[in-house]
């Protein structure tokens, strides 16, 4: 690791503690020449290719799960910090499971595991644009899925 300052590619490790979430370190670095203390960041290399619903591959990148999570939770009661907290149990979960590869749809499915226990809103909007909902009945089942009293499909009458 080079020095930020005098470019001397040799330092030591002062400091390590876990980053954000569980697959970052983070160390706090000294130069052997100059003395000057920085920080850095390690991250578990995941490479897992994401096959896409039209056929395409893509290489698996958290920043992309969690920018999918967050724009789910937005306005709801899940913060930023624990959208990152599940990508990064979503990421331990991939790493269990030793997979090469992972079709969209299986990643999708998993993430809406999480976000049902979260949030419900977080959820049906996860799963309104996972799942391409085509009419009403479908996003009328998933929210049905996602709550635990059932929701009534017909309007009540009320009687005068």
């Amino acid at each position: 690791m080079k020095c930020p300052l005098c470019s001397l590619g040799d330092s030591k490790v002062v400091d390590s503690r876990s980053g954000h979430g569980v697959h970052t370190i983070r160390r706090r670095r000294e130069c052997l020449r100059c003395m000057h203390r920085f920080t850095t960041f390690e991250n578990i290399d995941l490479t897992m290719q994401v096959k896409k619903r039209d056929g395409r591959y893509e290489n698996f990148s958290i920043e992309k799960l969690i920018a999918g999570i967050d724009a789910a939770a937005l306005h709801t009661r899940i913060s930023h910090d624990r959208v990152r907290k599940v990508a990064s149990e979503i990421v331990v979960e991939l790493l269990r499971k030793q997979l090469r590869e992972i079709e969209a749809m299986q990643l999708g499915e998993i993430v809406m595991r999480y976000l049902k226990s979260l949030d419900v809103i977080a959820y049906i909007r996860f799963a309104c644009v996972y799942r391409r909902f085509k009419d009403m009945d479908e996003l009328i089942d998933a929210i049905q899925d996602a709550t635990p009293v059932a929701i009534e499909t017909q309007p009540k009458v009320l009687e005068g």
